[in-house]
């Protein structure tokens, strides 16, 4: 119990820097190549820190536990939202680009393609397929918006372009390595803490892992947050949310069938689209979320986790 304490503890501090090692990374990036920071956090930033989602899917898959990767992605979405944004809010508010508009619309479209494929009962090989079609799709529309808003040599000339080239590099693979690594060590840590414990798989599932492997987001989203880096922050979270929803599910789906728990689109799925919605008036108004709505996020956040311990255990 004493070595899983130290795992949980060493996971978080790696988070920590991680996090704060991409943003910073992230936003020089962003700077250099003369686009949106927000455009970086759906695409470098999105993908490092579902890196340990894709971790554990493909795990839980190979070793037949389908209700453990479902409810990794679904129950990490939820707390994508709830808890990382809930969080940092009150600390500083969190702005919401109005440029994010389209991505957000794709995202609920992800996650509406996600809820109809899982009618069919099973995320198998065709599935698998159609779910990463539809992420190859984004990622076309994404470099494509790119191009189109990236600034003009001259409107970059004399600009401060910030950490220098090899620095850059150093924080954006320190970033991108050390998320998935502290989250594999907190994860491992808590899982082994709540089976000694005596807590089932399936809240283990739905609660602790996807919590621990949204920490990175959670990590770096704090980090954006303290450094007013609102793009960042929105761009990582809903970059995040379309990752875990298309790539990692369709990469997953390569390696085996992934089985649909009945109980999987009876309260959790429609909870992970509750919250997806939240952040619509918020976008189309570009009010920023404050601590007042970051409490709500975080009260709900932890009443759906209560609502899963009966359930589950």
């Amino acid at each position: 119990m004493i070595l899983d304490m130290g795992l949980v503890v060493t996971g978080l501090v790696v988070l920590l820097l991680a996090g704060d090692y991409l943003v910073r990374g992230a936003v020089n990036l962003a700077l250099r190549l003369g686009i949106p920071a927000v455009m970086v956090g759906m695409t470098v930033v999105a993908f490092g820190t579902s890196a340990p989602e894709l971790l554990v899917a493909v795990q839980a898959v190979l070793r037949d536990a389908d209700g453990l990767a479902l409810g990794n992605v679904v129950g990490s979405n939820t707390a994508n939202i709830l808890l990382v944004i809930g969080l940092p809010a009150l600390i500083a508010p969190m702005a919401m680009a109005r440029e994010s508009q389209r991505d957000y619309l794709i995202m609920l479209g992800a996650t509406a393609l996600f809820g109809a494929l899982a009618l069919t009962g099973a995320i198998g090989l065709w599935q698998a397929l159609v779910l990463l079609a539809a992420f190859a799709l984004f990622m076309a529309d994404s470099i494509r918006n790119a191009r189109r808003e990236r600034l003009s040599p001259e409107e970059l000339e004399g600009a401060d372009l910030g950490l220098p080239g090899p620095k850059l590099a150093f924080f954006l693979g320190l970033g991108i390595v050390g998320l998935p690594l502290g989250a594999h060590l907190l994860v491992t840590g808590s899982v082994n803490i709540a089976e000694a414990l005596g807590v089932s798989d399936v809240v283990i599932g739905l609660t602790i892992v996807a919590i621990g492997t949204s920490l990175p987001e959670l990590a770096t989203t704090l980090a954006a947050a303290w450094r007013r880096e609102g793009g960042v922050a929105l761009g990582n979270i809903i970059g995040s949310n379309l990752f875990n929803l298309l790539f990692i599910l369709g990469v997953a789906g390569l390696f085996g069938r992934i089985d649909i728990p009945p109980q999987l689109m009876v309260l959790d799925f429609w909870v992970m689209a509750a919250a997806s919605l939240v952040l619509a008036p918020f976008l189309w108004s570009g009010r920023a979320i404050g601590a007042g709505m970051g409490a709500l996020l975080l009260i709900a956040y932890a009443g759906y986790l209560w609502s899963l311990v009966p359930a589950g255990g």
